[in-house]
């Protein structure tokens, strides 16, 4: 038997950064759980953001790459924009975090989880309680058991 949500067998605890971790200490925490990016809490251990690829991208390119249609004209060297942006290895991952809502509740459904990814374009979703992070979905995950799910039903 399936259980009630695809999400069930797939939640996964995950480490939590702190809003003032240095972004190098942070990048490296996120290799190391196999996840593409971690939950983000305050002093309180309340959720504050979400902090992973995307942000840690976003942190070593300038703003105005993710406006270009073509950066083509852009100097190819990476080392030289890694150079540049050293910096942001001591800054805080508050600086760069995603603090859109993202989480759910404990009574979340596969739906609202699904809209989640789909609206927020986000790599996991914090399933909270009270404000406190008690595991993540990652979004792979969720796509593997969905892709399941929907290969189950179409055998019956």
């Amino acid at each position: 038997m399936s259980p009630r949500t695809l999400s069930e067998s797939i939640l996964r605890e995950a480490p939590l950064l702190s809003a003032h971790e240095p972004t190098g200490e942070a990048v490296e925490r996120i290799v190391a759980s196999g996840l593409p990016a971690l939950p983000v809490v305050d002093a309180g251990e309340r959720l504050c953001g979400i902090f992973g690829e995307r942000e840690f991208i976003a942190a070593l390119f300038p703003g105005y790459l993710g406006e270009l249609h073509y950066a083509h004209f852009v100097t190819r060297a990476i080392d030289d924009q890694l150079d540049r942006r050293a910096e942001c290895r001591a800054a805080p991952v508050e600086r760069y975090m995603n603090t859109e809502h993202v989480d759910v509740g404990l009574d979340f459904s596969d739906v609202e989880l699904a809209e989640t990814f789909l609206h927020h374009r986000v790599l996991i979703v914090p399933i909270t309680e009270d404000g406190r992070v008690r595991g993540v979905i990652a979004r792979p995950d969720f796509f593997t058991a969905l892709v399941e799910r929907f290969s189950e039903r179409s055998m019956r």
